[in-house]
């Protein structure tokens, strides 16, 4: 060894730090070989991979999902009267008996009662289904409910009160789905 290097490293030795060195040492300690480097890449890699399927799989998860709901949306809308039209269809056969009777017979007085029979039985179909007719005749007008469509005096009846009913107004399940029509007093 030359003077000069032995003089350096004399040097290097005084001016020894030993929080340095343990960071050096740590480092080197800490630092894994080659091999162990490309397994912890690879196992990286296959949860990444893993990842990706999970993903894949959610997001095939999600279009099914909502193809499956836009269908049951559309079997919805074009099957949902079902239950309706199940209940109407003994009101129309009974319509028919009624037009079949109407042809043998001239009793008047029956097809009048088998008509209000049948108006009966449509009545009770719509109220099951939630649909329920707006009483308007001698109610104070209201705009909600109401359509007027004309005004006329009357001395039997208060002011803005309505007089007669044109045509019924219904609620399906409390939401008005018609007004009635009817004519309101004035005074």
């Amino acid at each position: 060894m030359t003077g000069k290097n032995q003089k350096k490293q004399e040097e290097d030795y005084l001016n020894f730090d030993e929080e340095s060195d343990s960071e050096y040492m740590a480092d080197s300690l800490l630092t894994p070989a080659d091999g162990e480097i490309e397994a912890a890449i690879q196992e990286e890699e296959k949860k990444s991979d893993e990842n990706y399927e999970k993903y894949l799989r959610a997001l095939a998860d999600l279009e099914n999902f909502k193809k499956r709901a836009a269908k049951e949306k559309q079997d919805t809308i074009k099957y949902g009267n079902e239950a309706l039209i199940k209940d109407l269809l003994p009101i129309i056969d009974g319509m028919d008996r009624a037009l079949a009777y109407s042809e043998q017979s001239d009793d008047f007085a029956s097809f009048k009662e088998g008509l209000q029979m049948l108006q009966e039985q449509l009545c009770r179909c719509l109220e099951k289904h939630g649909v329920e007719a707006v009483d308007a005749l001698d109610q104070p007008f209201d705009p909600y409910l109401h359509e007027a469509l004309m005004m006329v005096e009357s001395a039997d009846h208060e002011a803005n009160h309505v007089v007669t009913q044109m045509e019924k107004g219904y609620l399906l399940n409390g939401r008005l789905i018609r007004p009635a029509k009817v004519c309101v007093c004035k005074k």
